[in-house]
């Protein structure tokens, strides 16, 4: 079956530059629909859904735009218009994938309306600001941000090459056939962090066996927004939140923040949940040239040469403790945390660069005194990678989805 791309941009400005994608999409055997963001002006071929009813979908009037001249509000009018059309799309199951390219405004209206689509449908943009920071562009979804190389402003053989490069991976992508599992199992989110792997990996084994499905997250930040989205959207039954670091990353500031309101969205939804400290002793920054003045004398650890961790001390430690067990305090449904009295990573344990029992005592000692009656408190005398804390965490997680269950 012949698929459908939607093609996403400001015609006004990227028209040619539209015209030459649409081409080569088409040449590869693929319809295309194309959607103009566009305020400044007349596109120069008519598109599919105009300029017109994208405003009118964010809640604006084009003239109105037009007449204000105003950067800011159009692109704000025009990325909820975009976003609100390409959701509507992609649920009447007109569009199989969608492509946009541009510089900060083209990329700012093709991420909103990437940001509103369901997970594993196919996204790309190509964009100007592709070669830095993307997490705003991308947002828990999965996006593909191609580096433009040069500006999107004609085509020569550099942006001819790039463009035709986007359309054989967007048409690739639009044919790629969902994969159908013999039988859709409850699915279970996880977290993991490279410190934290065996006790996962160990973990995810029982709970597979006991019939769930598990997703992993990598707790970078990303991983950790993702799966607190996921969990608010229904599609989690129960969570295995070995991996809570991201928190130590928001009190301290380190690069891997999920943000405020991570650790909560599972106790929100009432469903059950099996969290522990894992990493909760480092926080993240890039290469040590880029950690901040103020942590020259920390203890750190060179990860790799882009990541160099950071050791929480007992003050934070103690701030962490309180703030896990004030979102736990909110749960309204079964929710377990597990101490692991050896050591939160590998390399947490004795003899490892990061031992400091002092610094986990005050984790845990703040934990014991802040968790109220609804969270239950089981300590282990292993580190978080023992098979014994990782299968305990499991068993705990499957006695309370089976509890649910009944």
């Amino acid at each position: 079956m012949t698929k459908t791309v939607a093609l996403l941009g400001t015609l006004d400005s990227k028209g040619g530059e539209y015209a030459f994608l649409k081409a080569r999409i088409e040449a590869l055997g693929a319809r295309t629909l194309v959607i103009d963001a566009g305020v400044l002006g007349a596109p120069p071929f008519q598109p599919d859904i105009s300029a017109a009813e994208v405003a009118k979908a964010g809640g604006g009037d084009l003239e109105t735009l037009v007449a204000r001249r105003d950067r800011g509000e159009a692109v704000a009018v025009m990325a909820r218009g975009a976003a609100a059309l390409a959701a509507r799309l992609v649920a009447e199951g007109r569009i199989d994938a969608i492509i946009a390219m541009g510089g900060g405004g083209g990329t700012s209206i093709a991420a909103a309306a990437m940001q509103a689509l369901p997970v594993g449908f196919p996204k790309l943009i190509v964009s100007t600001l592709a070669s830095g920071d993307v997490g705003p562009i991308v947002g828990v979804k999965d996006i593909l941000v191609m580096p433009s190389i040069v500006d999107i402003a004609g085509i020569n053989r550099l942006s001819s090459q790039i463009l035709s490069n986007a359309a054989g991976a967007i048409v690739g992508m639009a044919g790629v056939e969902r994969v159908k599992q013999a039988a859709e199992k409850p699915l279970v989110a996880a977290t993991m962090f490279g410190v934290t792997t065996p006790c996962v990996t160990k973990a995810r084994a029982v709970l597979e066996d006991a019939g769930y499905e598990v997703l992993v997250f990598h707790a970078t930040g990303s991983g950790g927004r993702t799966m607190e989205e996921l969990i608010r959207a229904g599609f989690i039954v129960g969570v295995l939140d070995i991996t809570t670091t991201e928190l130590a990353d928001e009190l301290v500031g380190g690069v891997l923040s999920a943000g405020p309101h991570r650790l909560e969205a599972a106790g929100e939804k009432g469903i059950p949940q099996v969290v522990s400290a894992g990493a909760l002793d480092m926080v993240n920054f890039g290469a040590p040239e880029t950690i901040p003045a103020k942590f020259a004398d920390r203890t750190l650890y060179r990860h790799n040469p882009l990541v160099t961790l950071m050791r929480t001390t007992p003050e934070e430690n103690a701030a962490l403790g309180a703030i896990i067990a004030q979102k736990l305090n909110r749960a309204t449904g079964p929710t377990v945390f597990m101490i692991p009295k050896q050591g939160v990573s590998s390399i947490d344990m004795q003899g490892k660069p990061f031992h400091d029992p002092a610094a986990d005592a005050a984790l845990f000692e703040a934990l014991k005194k802040d968790l109220a009656g609804n969270v239950r408190l089981v300590e282990l005398d292993t580190d978080i990678n023992d098979e014994v804390f990782a299968a305990e965490a499991a068993r705990l997680l499957i006695e309370a989805l089976d509890d649910r269950s009944e």
